[in-house]
């Protein structure tokens, strides 16, 4: 049947088990294209596994990776290059890979779609390899995991004007407002380390 073939007084007929689906999404990954923007979009899946997969899926796996990967780099100025330039790669191809599979799924910002908070939450990190003189793992320890709630409360709050950024068309749409809650979320890290020192 094609997508919205179905008449209003036919879907009503059928009954309430269709009220909320998505009639036109096709579960099957039918392209290499679609199947690479997937395992991006989704976190290798992760976000279609497991329950609030904005936090299980995509801000917790992106915090404890972070903080695994800057116990491997020695210096603060690649620690910082290496936030940076991982969150902008990251960035640019969730971009894309959340177009491909929100166009995929029919919807604007599908929750299983979790790079976007990959994304924020590695640039929630960035005041912590300003700020922390040494930095220890303990001390990136402790900022990764003020850093997690600190992003995940403006994600899930979104203050002005992130909750617009929404608005924006597509894969732009869905990682801008993660970038923006982001934004909050490194000031707010900011003057926590700043008051701490």
């Amino acid at each position: 049947m094609a997508c919205g073939a179905l008449s209003g007084s036919a879907l009503r007929a059928l009954g309430s088990e269709l009220v909320g689906r998505n009639l036109c999404y096709d579960p099957v990954v039918k392209s290499t294209k679609e199947r690479l923007a997937y395992h991006i979009a989704t976190v290798l899946g992760l976000g279609d596994k497991l329950p609030a997969p904005g936090t299980t899926a995509g801000s917790l796996p992106a915090i404890v990776g972070w903080w695994m990967a800057m116990l491997f780099v020695s210096t603060p100025s690649a620690r910082l290059a290496a936030t940076l330039i991982g969150a902008g790669v990251l960035l640019v191809v969730g971009t894309w890979a959340s177009e491909v599979e929100s166009t995929r799924r029919g919807t604007g910002d599908p929750g299983p779609v979790v790079i976007d908070e990959v994304v924020g939450q590695w640039l929630t990190m960035v005041p912590a390899l300003l700020l922390l003189d040494p930095q220890t793992s303990l001390g990136l320890g402790l900022s990764a995991i003020a850093g997690f709630f600190l992003f995940r409360f403006f994600d899930v709050a979104k203050p002005w004007p992130v909750k617009r950024f929404e608005d924006l068309p597509g894969g732009i749409g869905i990682m801008a407002d993660d970038v923006a809650a982001a934004c909050y979320a490194a000031i707010g890290l900011a003057l926590a380390l700043y008051l701490i020192s």
